[in-house]
């Protein structure tokens, strides 16, 4: 752990590589042709979601995003990245569908490399360093060759509870099919079987779309939230409490998850008292019994590190503001694309 004073007060804070390699700048032209296509087929999926798509296909398109995004947040992140709580198999089993349908990595790769972002969080060895600019952290880290020190650094990390786990090991295997199927077949077919959408306009809508979404919002995570924002509990280092955390559907709480990476709520509140429908989902699934053991820090614990190295002053939203706002967010693309299409149709008939 590395200490630095903030307001008179010695704040442990997580280590950082000092170390500096020579680096040059290596473009990778495959992935940003890939990029390129994946946003470009993105925006085709948004015009036919405003102008021919039923519905109830922009309905199931949000759904099944909401439900991946699970799979990265309460799965590779919180269980398997962070152990912050464990989970029955069946739970697993699930998340692990889920944290496919996202593809993001399998979960071993994802894992390693927040395992890595953490320990050396802003530096030249965290994969999306923020301090290279909002691109960068948003999606050039994915678009150039690894810095020699993240190569470096990734090395020395402990992977054997991953590298062990039979559910990881299988996922890995057997990564290529799995996305097939789970990512891209199963969303575009269910349309087409159930109330008979297009393949054609499923594919565009539920995967290029709904896929090309939630990377931006997860990749917001890396950059909008080491950057825009507040730090109640830790002043000495960069994450911050995001301010669009209600699009983060609960991974926006981040000066509070970099100073407790290890409470499975990745917040200081309760899915009641904030918009977290990712604790909300971990909650559910404790009720049950298939999630136990969940970590928190305690009010006593929190209060004191924020005393000591954040801001006292800070305050939350009311709890009705808080519910008020999330749950307007997450309705807004549906409502969004609603509204759109309702103006489309009222230009087209003024036309005629």
């Amino acid at each position: 752990m590395t200490e630095t004073k903030v307001n008179g007060a010695i704040c442990e804070s997580e280590p950082v590589c000092n170390v500096k390699s020579p680096y040059k700048r290596e473009l990778v032209w495959r992935n940003i042709t890939l990029m390129a296509i994946l946003h470009l087929s993105a925006l085709y999926g948004f015009y036919l979601s405003i102008t021919v798509v039923q519905f109830k296909t922009i309905i199931f398109m949000n759904f099944i995003a909401m439900f991946s995004s699970m799979g990265i947040q309460c799965g590779a992140h919180r269980l398997w990245c962070h152990r912050t709580y464990k989970a029955k198999l069946p739970l697993q089993v699930i998340l692990m569908v889920l944290q496919t349908m996202a593809l993001q990595n399998d979960i071993f790769e994802w894992s390693r490399d927040h395992r890595l972002h953490h320990k050396y969080s802003d530096t030249d060895a965290d994969p999306h360093n923020s301090s290279r600019g909002f691109f960068f952290s948003h999606v050039g880290w994915l678009l150039c060759k690894k810095h020699p020190d993240v190569r470096d650094k990734g090395k020395t990390l402990d992977m054997t509870d991953l590298a062990n786990d039979p559910l990881v090991k299988f996922q890995r295997a057997f990564y290529i099919p799995l996305v097939a199927l789970i990512w891209g077949a199963i969303p575009t077919y269910i349309p087409y079987y159930l109330w008979g959408e297009s393949v054609w306009n499923a594919w565009f809508v539920c995967v290029m779309l709904r896929y090309t979404g939630v990377l931006n919002l997860t990749w917001c995570v890396n950059s909008a939230a080491h950057m825009y924002g507040m730090k109640p509990y830790d002043g000495s280092i960069v994450p911050v409490e995001a301010d669009m955390r209600h699009y983060l559907v609960g991974e926006g709480f981040h000066n509070y998850h970099h100073t407790f990476p290890w409470d499975y709520s990745a917040s200081e509140l309760g899915f009641i008292d904030a918009f977290n429908p990712a604790t909300a989902f971990i909650d559910s699934f404790a009720s049950i019994g298939w999630a136990y053991d969940l970590k928190k820090a305690s009010d006593d614990m929190v209060k004191k590190r924020q005393t000591r190295c954040g801001d006292v002053h800070y305050k939350h939203k009311s709890r009705f503001m808080e519910n008020f706002t999330g749950s307007f967010v997450l309705a807004l693309p549906m409502w969004a694309l609603f509204l759109i299409r309702l103006n489309v149709w009222l230009l087209l008939l003024v036309a005629v």
